[in-house]
This record gives structure tokens, sequence and C-alpha cells, in this order.
């Protein structure tokens, strides 16, 4: 990335590793609510193929079973459903047939369940799972408020169709009723331009007079695109940010990109945005606007290739499995980490720090060599700075970390520049 020394005020990235749990039989997603209501975070966390979701009490990382009986739980997320202040989940299952890979989806799958937290934490009592409705090849969930900010809705998003794995995809909205308890209303709201959505990060809606909702940032065949609702309009429309690797198709099987962020330089919410390219790829790109400063929807991006991790597998696969944008040195401005699920050397945590945003220039420091499906983000001991946690990648046909771990890495980042 043309770095050859780190500037006298940037902070060299430090992290404490800590194991929570070891010799993991299975490991896919991970996420970081405040379960029990005491401002710290916790995790919950769970594989494909047991069935089982857990959640990790802080502190003392004690294992509880939140629930079980699942058919490959695969896409998770969290909010407050009930309204009683204490964060439910929202899972989706059943994504593949008995070939157990994309190609195979479950023509009655794609099924969402959302799992009560009615406050009452003790270890021997199962959540209850309510159903909120399906669509094939489900793989991706997230709740906020789109169209309107009285209730929660959720955004569910499938990565294939049953008709062919490059065919397109709807994205679904789902709103609750008077009871949240029974299944939810369905509604597609965009069927015309995704195909193989795999990265899904929530964001606040950037378009002028909707600041107010959430919007979605995805990764999909496309490249990258900001999937919002314009209440000006009361439509959802989108604005395609870059294209992503086109180049390996042929080879691979794949393009466009496979996970997205979206980072804060100064008082720009969306300085830029980063991608792992394509579907389970090997590239990590930056999308720099040419004009620093102008809103999402009006700006020009240019595409910045940042590193390549390997060669692709003979499945057309490489490393990479999610990125995420967050501020863990405190100056006001993001970094991002990218979880690389393995094998090493492509295999851990890679930190990057923007030196010359205007330019592309960022700073690169691996800061774990632990194989990461997800990384979830936290102040879990509550001195101010961002922590991260990460579950390993062990999933039948597709990659089996070697010693998978769940990790907790705590940030010990000097609070001034060296």
């Amino acid at each position: 990335m043309g770095v050859a020394s780190t500037p006298l005020n940037i902070r060299v990235p430090r992290f404490t590793r800590e194991v929570l749990h070891d010799n993991l039989n299975e490991g896919y997603w991970l996420e970081a609510p405040d379960i029990d209501g005491d401002t710290r975070p916790d995790l919950v966390g769970h594989g494909l193929h047991l069935g089982e979701i857990y959640w990790y009490r802080n502190p003392g990382w004690q294992r509880q079973l939140v629930a079980d009986g699942f058919h490959m739980p695969i896409g998770a997320h969290y909010g407050d459903i009930t309204g009683n202040g204490y964060p439910d989940l929202v899972v989706c299952y059943e994504l593949y047939g008995a070939g157990g890979r994309i190609d195979d989806p479950d023509l009655q799958g794609g099924k969402i369940d959302w799992i009560e937290n009615t406050g009452k934490h003790d270890s021997d009592t199962r959540w209850k799972r309510h159903y909120i409705g399906r669509e094939t090849g489900m793989h991706r969930l997230r709740l906020g408020r789109f169209t309107q900010t009285r209730k929660p809705e959720l955004m569910a998003l499938p990565t294939v169709s049953g008709h062919h794995v490059h065919a397109l995809v709807p994205v679904v909205l789902f709103s609750p009723n008077n009871d949240v308890r029974q299944p939810w209303d369905k509604r597609v709201i965009d069927d015309s331009h995704f195909r193989m959505i795999h990265g899904v990060e929530i964001q606040r809606n950037p378009l002028p007079g909707s600041e107010h909702l959430d919007s979605i940032l995805l990764a999909s065949e496309e490249g990258v695109t900001w999937l919002h609702y314009d209440e000006r309009e009361h439509r959802f429309t989108t604005t395609h940010i870059g294209s992503g690797e086109q180049e390996r198709f042929e080879q691979t099987g794949f393009k466009g990109s496979g996970d997205v962020g979206a980072g804060r330089i100064g008082a720009d919410p969306h300085a830029y945005v980063v991608a792992t390219e394509p579907f389970h790829g090997n590239t990590v790109a930056a999308y720099i606007k040419e004009r620093p400063g102008t809103p999402v929807a009006e700006a020009a991006w240019r595409r910045i290739v940042l590193d390549v991790f390997g060669d692709p597998n003979e499945l057309g696969e490489g490393p990479s499995h999610q990125i995420i944008c967050a501020d863990f040195d405190n100056d006001g401005d993001d970094e991002f980490l990218v979880a690389l699920r393995g094998p090493y050397p492509w295999q851990g945590v890679f930190y990057y720090k923007a030196l010359d945003i205007a330019a592309g220039v960022f700073a690169k420091w691996r800061v774990s060599s632990d194989s990461a499906a997800r990384i979830a983000l936290g102040d879990f001991n509550g001195d101010g700075r961002l922590d991260f946690a990460t579950i390993a990648y062990k999933v039948d046909k597709y990659f089996h970390a070697k010693d998978a771990k769940l990790c907790l890495f705590h940030n010990d980042i000097e609070a001034n520049p060296t």
C-alpha cells in the first residue's frame, strides 16, 4: 500500500487476546448484544450444524444455551422486538439442501424465527421461538427501522434463489402486526437488482430528509450498493457504489463483492466504503469519493485494491468473510478490520488505518492469527475503548479451521500518539 513507515501521530494498534472457548465443534456467527441489560455487551454465537445458539455472559463468559433444534442456523441479528428493554435474537435457517452448499438451496427452507429474551437468564431456561416467515435462500438479516420509527422491521436478504445460483434474488421486508408473536407481514421491496447477496451492514440512511431511518449497505454479485428508503418519495431506492471484482469470474465462478462496511473520516460519516471481493474472495478494496465530503447519493467513487490474500482454492473461494469499520483509537476517524477464515497465513484479523483518504493510502497491521468467520464489536471491559471478538470458521463443505476458538481482543491502544 505504499506505506514505508508509521507517522508519529498514528496510534499503533495493540490488542491483548483472551480465549473464551477452545476446541469449538463448529463456528460461524457472532454478535455482541447486551443480553442481561447490565450495560456490558455479551456475546451470542453459533455454527451451522448442531442447531444450538449460545450466549456468553460478560464478565466471566459463562456459556448458556439459548435455543436448540434449529436445522442449519446461519445469519442472525438482534434488537428489542417486545419493547421490554432486552434484545431479542432473529435467526434464519434451512438455507441449504442435501448438497450443503449455496448451489443447492432448500426450496422449502429460508425460515426466520425470533427468539424472545424475557429478561430471565437462569441457565436452565430455553428462550421461546416465534416464527416470522420465510424466503428460499435466506442468508442475512438486519433488524431496524427502515420505513418508519414506530416499530422494528426486519430486512431479509437471500443469497440465492431456487432457480439458479446466479439468478436474481428478492430483498424482503418483514413487519410485525399488533401481536409480534404471530407471523409478520412480508413485502418484496426489490427483485430486480441483486444476485448472490453475501454481506449486509445496517447504516444510517444517507438520503437528505431520511437520516432518521436505517438503511442497508450490501455486497452482491453487482458489487457494493446502498439500499435506502426515500421518505419523500415513499419508496426504496438504490445508490451503486462500485462493481467489485470482475476479472476472475471465468476462473472462480464469482464476481462483485462479498462483504462491506462504511467508514467515517472527520465530519463525513460515509467518507469511504471498503469491501472484501468477490463472494468468499481474496481481495480487499476501498471505494473513495472523488470529491471528499460529497453526499453518498451524489458521489462518484473510485476503487482502489488494497490487498490480495493468496489465490482462490479449488472451489474458487478465497479466505475473506467479513469487513467492519469502527473507531478503535478514539481519534474521530474510523479504522477497519478484515476477518480471514484461513488457512494460515491468510487467517486472522488485519487492521487498516487511513493515512491519506483522498489518495486511498492505508497502513495495515495483523492483530490476530486465529481463524475469523465473524467479528463482533463492543467495549467489553468498560474502559472507553472499542474491543473486538472473533469466532472461527468451521463449516462442513466450506472450510474447517484448525483449533477453532472464540476469542476476545482487548484494546490496548495507547491514549496518546506514539
